[in-house]
């Protein structure tokens, strides 16, 4: 099994510089298993909803569940990430001064992640907190 870096995954996604995405798409559908970690999976999402390309919720969504279909890609711990997904799915944007936010798929794979973690080491789930009332939207999340 290989990991790649989040620049191979956006170059595999975007396709914005040719030799790169060809090697990238080489390495995805190569021979050997690859690895998405958490924090290449988060840091794509953040690349992607970010001012340069600005996708919608509605396309994250499309997006993670075609990585999640790809054959040769594999996740730390797809349950955490398909739980994320529904968390964030169900969202519903609140408003916060003045305009409307909405928890992000990254918020909802931290307080997945976190109840994770938590739950092997077998211990109980005392919440995540934060800040971002958008994020207190995911069950889960408490102010602090």
């Amino acid at each position: 099994m290989i990991a790649i870096d989040t620049n191979v995954l956006l170059r595999y996604l975007l396709w914005d510089d040719e030799t790169q995405a060809a090697k990238a798409t080489e390495l995805i559908n190569g021979p050997q298993p690859v690895l998405v970690t958490d924090i290449v999976l988060v840091e794509t999402i953040w690349t992607l909803t970010g001012k340069k390309y600005q996708l919608e919720k509605s396309a994250v969504l499309a997006l993670l569940n075609s990585l999640l279909e790809e054959p040769n890609l594999f996740f730390e711990d797809v349950q955490t990430v398909w739980r994320a997904i529904n968390d964030y799915r169900q969202a519903q944007p609140v408003k916060v001064g003045g305009k409307q936010n909405a928890a992000s798929f990254p918020d909802a794979l931290i307080v997945n992640k976190a109840k994770y973690c938590i739950a092997k080491k077998h211990e109980s789930f005392g919440g995540v907190y934060t800040f971002d009332i958008a994020a207190q939207q995911i069950p889960g999340t408490k102010s602090p």
